[in-house]
């Protein structure tokens, strides 16, 4: 018989476990690996993405730092090519300005020996026969550099206003020094009104006439516009007069109350001195905008360094309300592509009519919020047909039924005046004979605001500015003129026969060449055709 083991003598050994199959250890792994080589290529890919967008994202940047070095190197040329040009031509230009300072002297002493010699007879703003006699009358003034007698005589020569644009500029090429000569003229009612609590009429038309006169005459005669020949001291003094204009802005209730012939006048005193600031760039934008329905406001804000601003001039004006302001501004600037003039004067023409419509709904005062919406659709016509004349729109906006439409409400306009008034029945009496009372009689307001501009173009200015009287649904209108009378400020105070109606921009005028100022640095007149103050 075989021996049994002792247990005790050796150690007991576990169980081996049981084998898996080599195939399902092989996959489990192939998976590990799998999966770590997704993330892996993931992650890289994440990365290389990261990296690459880096990478171009500095490419762009450099391209565009390149593209600025590039500009400013160009600008800087062209900086050094303008200053080395004025450096050059400065003894030449002032031998020119010293020329014409030496002829005026010599004419102005000449002048005050043939005064001498004869009596001279008070001057007078009264009737100048022709042309060459208001010149020479306003050469008279310029001789003697008398600036309250010239700002007399233009202010009491409105009606000539077309023949002074014309020669004026001739007159004040005779003056020793024009720039002193114009402020100390326009100096009783800028930068501040000195004819105490009765100013009369409004004379910021003489003021701007008299600063468009002096451009033709400052430039420089051999590198124009981009010097004015203008002496330190008499500089100086145009700054502080804007700055006294600025600051006095709180006392007029601030840029949304100061009356338009101020802001037209202060604009053009800048230009016309070259004094722009570049800081006030924001505060010239606003003004701009607030006063854009005027004629000349695209071209000054041109000239105000406004030019990359005027898209969003644009579209502020757009928003407002103001479509055909807006039309004006894109073509002086050439943005008609990115603002198309067709779709902005219907838009204009269909808000005036939404405010006719409105009008109408009056219940309390039908027919004269009938005669009120037929005005206001009338004037947009006129406006818009107006426009479309001037810039040569016939062929997108054929105006054939614009023209049909005006005729009707003219009609309609000529059937009402035809028609017996209706007398109400509940007119007072007399106390003797119980016979009606007669209708008082209608006074001028008070409060007036009094313009002396000329009768206003066929432009409209667009509904955001003005209201018509309490008691109508608000929409905005520009403040027409009345044969160079402004509307009181309730123009409908009296009954609608007795108002004057007040279509802005229903007047016809010619339209206007305005000019650039670079025509002025060959001697040339500025071809100012036509007065738009509006």
């Amino acid at each position: 018989m075989g021996s049994i083991p002792d247990p005790g003598g050796e150690l007991a050994q576990p169980p081996p476990p049981p084998l898996q199959p080599p195939a399902a250890t092989s996959f489990e792994d192939f998976q590990k690996q799998t999966s770590l080589m997704t993330s892996c290529t993931l992650l890289w890919k994440e990365l290389s993405d990261h990296f690459t967008s880096l990478e171009q994202n500095l490419m762009k940047k450099s391209e565009a730092l390149k593209l600025k070095l590039r500009a400013l190197d160009d600008q800087t040329k062209k900086t050094l090519t303008v200053l080395d040009e004025r450096e050059t031509t400065i003894d030449g230009s002032v031998e020119i300005a010293l020329e014409k300072v030496e002829k005026s002297k010599e004419a102005a002493l000449g002048a005050f020996e043939q005064e001498g010699r004869h009596v001279v007879e008070p001057s007078s703003p009264g009737e100048v026969d022709d042309c060459e006699g208001l010149l020479m009358k306003l050469r008279s003034f310029c001789l003697r550099m008398d600036s309250k007698e010239f700002w007399r005589f233009v202010t009491g020569k409105k009606k000539e206003l077309d023949v002074m644009r014309e020669k004026m500029h001739l007159a004040l090429v005779d003056c020793v020094d024009p720039a002193k000569f114009v402020l100390e003229a326009i100096s009783e009612v800028f930068p501040v009104d000195k004819r105490g609590g009765d100013r009369g009429n409004d004379l910021g038309w003489a003021c701007v006439l008299i600063l468009e006169s002096l451009i033709p005459v400052v430039v420089d005669p051999v590198i124009g516009k981009s010097r004015v020949l203008v002496t330190p001291t008499v500089k100086e003094r145009a700054k502080d007069i804007a700055e006294t204009w600025k600051a006095s802005l709180e006392e007029r209730g601030g840029i949304e109350n100061v009356k338009t012939p101020d802001v037209h006048t202060f604009l053009q005193h800048l230009v016309t001195f070259g004094i722009v600031k570049k800081e006030d760039v924001d505060f010239y934008r606003k003004l701009v905008v607030g006063s854009a329905w005027r004629k000349q406001m695209p071209k000054l804000a041109v000239s105000l360094g406004l030019g990359d601003k005027m898209p969003d001039i644009i579209k502020e004006l757009i928003s407002r309300g103001q479509q055909l302001d807006a039309v004006h501004f894109t073509y002086e600037v050439g943005l008609v592509d990115m603002f198309p003039p067709v779709p902005l004067l219907k838009a204009f023409l269909k808000d005036a009519r939404k405010a006719a419509a409105t009008m109408l709904e009056d219940p309390n005062n039908g027919g004269r919020a009938a005669n009120l919406a037929s005005r206001k659709e009338q004037s947009a016509l006129r406006a818009v047909l107006k426009c479309i004349e001037e810039y040569k729109l016939e062929a997108q906006f054929p105006p054939e039924n614009l023209k049909k439409r005006l005729e009707q409400l003219e009609k309609v306009k000529i059937e009402k005046k035809r028609q017996p008034a209706a007398v109400p029945a509940n007119k007072r009496t007399r106390a003797n004979n119980g016979g009606p009372m007669p209708p008082a009689k209608a006074g001028r307001l008070a409060n007036a605001y009094v313009s002396s501009f000329p009768a206003a173009p066929a432009y409209v200015r667009s509904p955001s500015h003005g209201q018509y009287p309490a008691g109508l649904p608000t929409y905005h209108s520009p403040q027409p003129m009345y044969g160079g009378l402004s509307p009181p400020a309730n123009p409908y105070a009296y009954s609608p026969e007795a108002a004057p109606p007040p279509l802005s921009g229903s007047y016809p005028a010619p339209p206007m060449n305005y000019s650039p100022y670079g025509g002025y640095g060959n001697g040339v007149a500025p071809a100012y055709q036509q007065a738009y103050y509006r």
